[in-house]
């Protein structure tokens, strides 16, 4: 399972992860499992699976390490 860092988190209910190969991946708030969204903080670690949405890649399964 992928581990990265909450880059950005927005207002708007989605934001971004920095990944191990120093690029970035889109997640919404509804592939969050087992934290709300308003627990995030940029900086956090976390861990994910990689799924498609309709722009490309994007994080599911985002979850804390």
């Amino acid at each position: 399972m992928p581990e990265g860092t909450i880059k950005k988190v927005t207002d708007k209910g989605f934001g971004f992860i920095s990944t191990a190969d120093g690029g970035d991946i889109f997640f919404h708030m509804s592939n969050l499992d087992g934290v709300r969204f308003d627990e995030l903080r940029e900086g956090q670690r976390v861990n994910y699976t990689v799924g498609q949405g309709p722009k490309g890649q994007r994080a599911e399964n985002v979850r804390p390490s």
